[in-house]
């Protein structure tokens, strides 16, 4: 039974600070999955949590998005980004040469491929800065189905974690009504995760939890967490192939250290 764990951390060095060392030890997950990391490499006292093999993506601009893997496992293969050779990491193999260097040059996906499944870890764009960045979250998503779909087109089983940046469901955010025309909970990114969901792919937690208030993110500046007022955009999605191999999912909500809490899994694999 593999336990997954996923997390935006807002800056590793930071969470180091606030007890990510702890985190690991309590949790003992045996993958997890980074997101927001803000980091090129693991900081040196990461190296004290033992037993992780460590996998680091990071952008062209320094201190902006990242992702990252520690897994106990070595998988058999780590790719960084889609599919543009130009943003691999030296000898790392690709699934195909079809990349698109907008979508692979900040840093925002690893896909590591463990045999009996092809774990994601995505941290998908935030679209409220502009219209641009709007469209780019758009063309990120697709980029990103299209690379999945591929690969399950193969026979492959796929997991999907990190930060989605989309509340899908009103039930997923505690003020649907005020957010309605703010970007991660606009009706054209909804309507994605519709799509998503309709090709096949599971929303882990639903599986297990149908209820409101299960919050993934808070904003700090207004103290939205201790009152709740919070957003599910954090996500684990499984092909309906690893359906039946999903034992629980979760969201570690009292895990303290960024605006995100951790969520996870267990699949018996």
């Amino acid at each position: 039974m593999l336990k997954i764990l996923s997390w935006n951390v807002n800056g590793l060095r930071a969470v180091m600070k606030k007890g990510f060392l702890d985190f690991l030890a309590a949790e003992s997950p045996d993958i997890v999955c980074l997101q927001e990391t803000k980091a090129s490499a693991a900081p040196i006292e990461l190296y004290q949590a033992g037993g992780y093999h460590m996998y680091f993506a990071s952008g062209e601009k320094k201190g902006y998005s990242g992702v990252a893997i520690l897994t106990r496992e070595e998988p058999v293969s780590v790719t960084r980004g889609f599919g543009d050779p130009r943003y691999d990491g030296e000898g790392d193999p690709r699934y195909d040469g079809e990349g698109d260097p907008r979508y692979d040059g900040e840093g925002r996906t690893l896909i590591a491929d463990y045999g009996k499944f092809v774990l994601f870890n995505i941290y998908f764009p935030n679209g409220k800065a502009s219209q641009q960045r709007l469209d780019y979250k758009m063309g990120f998503y697709d980029a990103f189905l299209d690379c999945a779909d591929r690969l399950r087109a193969q026979g492959r089983k796929i997991v999907v974690c990190g930060d989605l940046n989309t509340a899908h469901e009103e039930r997923d955010l505690a003020r649907p009504k005020e957010n309605a025309k703010v970007s991660g909970f606009l009706p054209v990114e909804r309507a994605w995760m519709d799509r998503l969901e309709a090709r096949g792919y599971v929303d882990t937690f639903r599986m297990f939890n149908q209820e409101g208030g299960h919050y993934t993110f808070w904003d700090t500046v207004t103290g939205a967490r201790a009152r709740n007022v919070g957003w599910r955009i954090d996500y684990f999605y499984v092909s309906d192939s690893l359906k039946d191999r999903v034992k629980d999912a979760f969201i570690l909500s009292g895990v303290m250290g960024s605006d995100h809490c951790p969520i996870g899994i267990r699949l018996d694999v």
